[in-house]
């Protein structure tokens, strides 16, 4: 997960500059998602044709819905809402997805909560302040705390409109809701098809033919599939081989080994990383909002992994007690 969130922050940074120098949010998922699927297919052939389960209508339906969810509609409206704000505001709001995916979770009984522990008042009190700080986020910018001559940040500062980065920090939390939806479902399709890199690979193709049929529904001029420059290139690449290609199967692995709560947990540290590499490459200004904002996401955050944490010390040392007690009952040879 710490390999996964550094190339997270780093796409984030590389994706800015593409969005802003006009490339595409669709065609840019049509064609990362294509790389990835080329870059990944050889790999998942040699590797996984002895491993590989069945491929059934079921398995088919399961890796459609992954590409739909966590490829083209949590891109999408991630990438949207990225070019609406920055990349730090972008990987901060991210931070709300192992909040989505625990409030999702409990109503599907994937989790739970006991309101009379410590560490279901944890939980529930952590959520509630990461919702806080979601919401701080999106709504109060605040004084810039940083002070740039970047002609490119003259241009966030002055050209963003209050609205717009409104909009955009609502489509970044409609972004943390889908993928958290997205992670809970691939909790479900690594036990029915634990082939992670079979696939990722399937879910790369998938969404990159989505992509590109809405890409081509909704672009009249095929000149926005032509990527301009080194950046807008260096992009796709990196996006498609080191993100939806290593990223997700890393991502996707520890979904499999630990499940979808702990790995939404590591999520955070993006923002970290994408704070400091947007501050340097990007120039981008930190508000007071951000920073306020963040250390109540992260905080909240923060509260809710350390309840679960307690929780599962709970459940294994009831799960060994309860089996010493059979050992104990266990008549003597």
């Amino acid at each position: 997960m710490l390999a996964f969130d550094t190339l997270f922050a780093l796409m984030t940074v590389l994706v800015k500059k593409a969005l802003d120098g006009g490339l595409n949010p669709v065609v840019l998922i049509a064609l990362r998602q294509f790389v990835a699927a080329v870059f990944l297919a050889p790999i998942a052939y040699f590797r996984e044709r002895n491993a590989r389960p069945k491929f059934t209508k079921e398995i088919f339906a399961y890796l459609f819905m992954s590409a739909l969810l966590g490829a083209l509609f949590a891109q999408y409206l991630f990438f949207l809402g990225l070019s609406y704000t920055t990349a730090t505001l972008a990987a901060t709001v991210s931070n709300m997805t192992p909040v989505f995916t625990f409030l999702i979770a409990v109503p599907l009984r994937l989790e739970t909560v006991d309101v009379r522990s410590k560490s279901g008042v944890a939980k529930i009190a952590g959520t509630l302040v990461s919702v806080g700080g979601a919401t701080l986020l999106s709504l109060y910018k605040g004084a810039a705390l940083t002070h740039t001559t970047s002609s490119a940040q003259e241009h966030i500062t002055t050209s963003s409109s209050k609205g717009r980065w409104m909009l955009g920090s609502a489509l970044l939390l409609l972004n943390c809701i889908t993928f958290a939806f997205w992670m809970l479902l691939q909790g479900k399709l690594t036990k029915k098809y634990p082939a992670v890199i079979s696939s990722t690979a399937f879910m790369a193709l998938f969404s990159s033919l989505q992509a590109g049929a809405l890409a081509l529904t909704t672009q009249r001029h095929l000149s926005v599939w032509l990527l301009r420059g080194t950046t807008q290139i260096a992009t796709v690449l990196f996006a498609g081989v080191g993100v939806s290609g290593i990223g997700y199967v890393l991502m996707t692995w520890c979904i499999e080994k630990r499940g979808p709560v702990f790995t939404a947990g590591f999520l955070p540290l993006i923002q970290i990383i994408a704070a400091v590499l947007g501050l340097f490459i990007l120039h981008e200004q930190l508000y007071l909002g951000s920073v306020v904002g963040a250390a109540l996401v992260i905080g909240g955050l923060y509260l809710l992994l350390w309840g679960k944490s307690k929780e599962a010390s709970s459940a294994s040392l009831s799960s060994a007690k309860g089996a010493e007690e059979d050992r104990e009952k266990q008549p003597n040879l």
